[in-house]
């Protein structure tokens, strides 16, 4: 049987779990995803798995936190004083922020706690400092043309 090699488009199911079994992410409800090998859609790791695996076979990839969405970084936390921001909508915790960094690319903070004067948010990814495992199915391969 054919395994994918570079260039073909793959269909896969997968759950992503982090080290305490939490899942936080899956195709299930969804429908297989889709993704060209060799384009750098998904981990390189789950890619290399991709390219060993046969339709209808099972591995999980585990990939460690600094390979996955990196360390946390104490420094990624900080206070934002009430003033500077919009008062509506009201901050809460878990939304989104955008913001620029000191050297003008965009970073996304995810408030994490509110009070009358400051906002604390957080650059991290939510994923940082996370090891993963992905459990992927093959389904289908599309050879490239």
């Amino acid at each position: 049987m054919a395994t994918p090699k570079n260039g073909d488009t793959v269909a896969i199911d997968y759950e992503v779990r982090k080290s305490d079994g939490t899942v936080v992410g899956t195709t299930e409800g969804q429908g297989p995803q889709a993704v060209q090998i060799g384009e750098g859609q998904i981990f390189p790791q789950v890619e290399q798995a991709l390219t060993s695996m046969q339709v209808g076979e099972q591995q999980n990839v585990a990939i460690d936190s600094a390979n996955a969405f990196g360390e946390r970084r104490e420094e990624m936390v900080v206070d934002i004083p009430r003033a500077n921001l919009p008062p509506e909508p009201a901050p809460e915790p878990g939304m989104a922020l955008q913001a620029q960094q000191q050297d003008g690319s965009p970073v996304t903070l995810y408030i994490v706690s509110v009070d009358d004067q400051v906002v604390k948010a957080d650059g991290n990814h939510p994923l940082a400092g996370e090891d993963l495992t992905f459990g992927i199915t093959l389904r289908e391969i599309k050879q490239a043309a």
